[in-house]
């Protein structure tokens, strides 16, 4: 039986945030990751020879900008739709993500119930305009897909709606990742949280001495704390 669900490119140049992304994304109902690249060049080879329905794609990368991408991706006929992630909030650059075919747009910092949010309300509109009306579609099919994607909208049927669960998941696994002891500002600007929240959840795994904290001297002001995973200590252990 072919597998129905929406398989996803994962295209991020942080191979921490890369992971953290993919590991979410398999949680969620309906998804799969098909791949990661980690610069433009990558993901222009993985959509030529892989299958992917969906590609979430940072506009910033190392080699290319995620416009770059796009038009290169709609010069050669691929058609993956495409979720833009980006930092940049001027208004010349959404409309830019618009023109190129973005469905969704994420601006960083975001949390992860609004990267959640994206994925299923990018899922409604598929849905509703699954080839189940022989291809043709009238205008209240259409109307009903596109104001699927605006945030909200979904419906996410069986999946709690608070959000500290997936994000604390996102949080350890950046961190059980890290070589090196990390700030609450590293942490979250690797993930795409506020300061305040980020350090909130590295406190509360330090209360529970999942993970060590140590403090950072030598700069001016306050000393600042740095968060390392206690390897020897596993998620569920008693």
């Amino acid at each position: 039986m072919p597998d129905s669900r929406i398989r996803t490119l994962i295209v991020e140049a942080d191979p921490v945030t890369a992971d953290a992304y993919s590991i979410y994304v398999e949680k969620l109902a309906g998804f799969t990751v098909s791949g990661v690249a980690y610069s433009g060049a990558q993901c222009l080879r993985q959509v030529a020879h892989d299958g992917h329905d969906l590609v979430v794609l940072d506009l910033y990368l190392p080699d290319m900008t995620g416009f770059d991408v796009c038009r290169r991706l709609r010069s050669r006929g691929a058609r993956p739709d495409i979720i833009a992630v980006t930092a940049a909030r001027d208004l010349a650059t959404v409309r830019a993500a618009v023109a190129y075919g973005a469905v969704q747009y994420l601006v960083k910092p975001f949390d992860f119930a609004a990267f959640r949010s994206r994925l299923e309300s990018y899922a409604s509109y598929r849905n509703h305009l699954a080839l189940e009306h022989t291809g043709l579609i009238g205008q209240r099919e259409v109307d009903a897909a596109l104001a699927a994607l605006r945030p909200g909208t979904a419906p996410s049927p069986g999946r709690p709606r608070g959000r500290s669960v997936s994000t604390l998941d996102v949080v350890v696994t950046y961190l059980r990742a890290a070589p090196v002891p990390m700030s609450a500002d590293e942490v979250a600007g690797a993930v795409g949280l506020s300061r305040v929240t980020a350090r909130r959840y590295l406190e509360r795994l330090a209360d529970q001495r999942l993970v060590g904290r140590t403090q950072r001297y030598g700069r001016p002001g306050r000393p600042e704390h740095l968060y390392r995973w206690l390897v020897q200590v596993g998620i569920g252990t008693n």
